[in-house]
């Protein structure tokens, strides 16, 4: 069985102050795009077998893949083999973590014989975005985001993704914007938007402020894209993914191309679901976890 799971854009992330746990509640417009990391799960007769391909992972109990396969698994049999092909950046903002979560569970409720319902119910135990990768398409996260809203699907934009040649760690960069006093980031008016998006305007991405005060140079990212692409440049997540919106793919993928030094880059486009699997019939398709 095979699939490929989706990365998440933050369109937008407001972030309020911390609960007493230390978690940050949000409210967030995510989007799935087409830019996904391929997996395949078999049955195989001696040993559970992880191969990751692409990224230097662990193979091993804290990949958040395997634990999603795992959590669907009823005994000790049968054995499986896992296979992983990363091609989403890492530590980048880009939910690739959650989304192969959300795959793993989908794959591994296919292969043990469980139900979608399965996989939802234990899908915030693996962590705060699954339950989005697991639906995916546009969505409004509230709470921990974990709290999703799905929204119409609308495909009248595409996308540039770059990822700048630095990391950030989502933890450090909620902490620095405690630190900060929670700052407010800039944000991406209604004109520039699609006429889809033009009612969640302005786009704001709160932990941007955070993310450049931890690393300086993404201020330089920021503004050296938005030159070259002459139009706003927003971040994902915690960072360092930048995006643009564009009238089309074409537009999206002359913009990749102008920019140079990045650690990965592509020109995608909307998906309505968090994942895809094979067409094989023997899973249900997304979304998984709303009405």
């Amino acid at each position: 069985m095979k699939g490929r799971a989706f990365a998440k854009i933050n369109l937008s992330l407001r972030v309020r102050a911390p609960r007493d746990d230390g978690m940050h509640t949000i409210r967030s417009l995510a989007q799935s795009v087409e830019w996904g990391d391929e997996m395949s799960l078999d049955l195989v007769e001696d040993d559970d077998v992880f191969v990751v391909r692409g990224a230097d992972l662990a193979a091993g109990e804290d990949n958040l893949a395997w634990r999603g396969v795992a959590a669907m698994r009823t005994g000790s049999r049968p054995f499986v083999r896992l296979e992983l092909k990363k091609v989403i950046a890492l530590a980048a903002g880009l939910g690739g973590g959650s989304a192969d979560a959300a795959l793993g569970l989908a794959l591994g409720a296919g292969v043990f014989g469980r139900s979608p319902a399965d996989a939802v119910a234990v899908a915030p135990d693996l962590g705060a975005d699954v339950p989005f990768c697991l639906a995916g398409g546009l969505a409004i996260l509230e709470g921990i985001g974990d709290e999703v809203e799905r929204l119409p699907f609308t495909d009248d934009f595409a996308l540039a993704i770059v990822v700048p040649p630095f990391e950030l760690a989502t933890p450090a960069v909620y902490r620095r914007w405690d630190e900060l006093e929670g700052p407010t980031g800039p944000g991406v008016e209604a004109r520039h938007l699609p006429v889809s998006l033009r009612e969640h305007a302005p786009l704001v991405n709160d932990l941007q402020p955070a993310a450049v005060d931890l690393a300086p140079e993404l201020g330089d990212w920021v503004r050296d894209t938005a030159a070259a692409w002459g139009q706003p440049v927003a971040m994902s997540g915690s960072g360092p993914s930048l995006f643009s919106l564009f009238g089309s793919f074409g537009e999206a993928a002359e913009a990749i191309a102008i920019v140079r030094g990045v650690r990965s880059s592509v020109a995608t486009l909307p998906v309505p679901a968090g994942w895809e699997a094979g067409t094989d019939g023997s899973l249900p398709p997304p979304p998984w976890g709303v009405e």
